[in-house]
């Protein structure tokens, strides 16, 4: 009985926290308001989206604390919870349709540079950017699968995404995507592929029926959080 009150006790704070934050998002900024039409259409939408995550976490908290009330196997619910947890972190294996991006290197008559090493951080990110502007559920760069606290960074010359080093060549990125095909065409045809040529790389997408993502293999470090001890 006692963890029951302590698990409706976290999901009602949970519940109640989101309430807060979408009421928020609501009210009036107090500085003037400078943006033209366009910029204004853009922030609406985005706010929509958000309001519209909201909604969906607010309806699997509640349902969440429905069937806690209606079950006596508080463990495996919260068992499964925390696998789905886990699962949207990326601290499990992932598979699914989506797309195969292999970046290579390309040499031509004019190229005077040294030796290169790895793909520059900053086209990466452009990449990242893109793909998740377009549809990417999950990415997964060589060996490394992305999620919220990733970094992509240079280090002596290399560039190190979640601390390891990315040296390959062809370099792999995997995405899932509901939809491979627009995902596909968005690559093909984007700034960032023009900006990789402009470094002397290509990229060549490939739509997928199945792909395989890794886990997320390193500790993942949480901050500006405390346990906090049962009396």
């Amino acid at each position: 009985m006692k963890d029951k009150m302590i698990i409706f006790t976290c999901v009602t704070t949970i519940i109640g926290f989101m309430i807060a934050i979408q009421f928020q998002t609501t009210n009036e900024p107090e500085y003037r308001d400078t943006r033209n039409i366009h910029e204004l259409r853009q922030a609406l939408a985005m706010e929509k989206d958000r309001q519209k995550q909201l909604n969906v976490e607010m309806e699997k908290q509640i349902d969440l604390l429905y069937q806690l009330q209606q079950t006596e196997d508080v463990e495996s619910v919260m068992g499964d919870t925390i696998d789905e947890l886990r699962e949207r972190a990326g601290l499990t294996e992932i598979n699914g349709q989506g797309v195969i991006i292999d970046i290579s290197l390309v040499f031509d008559e004019d190229y005077l540079g040294g030796p290169i090493r790895s793909i520059p951080p900053y086209l990466l990110r452009m990449l990242v950017n893109e793909l998740n502007i377009n549809g990417a559920k999950e990415i997964a760069i060589g060996h490394q699968r992305l999620i919220s606290t990733s970094s992509i960074r240079e280090a002596n010359g290399v560039t190190l995404i979640n601390s390891a080093r990315v040296t390959q060549f062809p370099l792999r990125v995997r995405v899932l995507s509901d939809d491979p095909e627009s995902l596909h065409h968005a690559i093909m045809s984007s700034q960032s592929r023009e900006f990789f040529s402009y470094e002397n790389f290509s990229i060549n997408s490939t739509p997928i029926n199945y792909v395989s993502l890794p886990a997320f293999e390193k500790p993942v470090r949480v901050r500006h959080m405390e346990i906090i001890k049962e009396e």
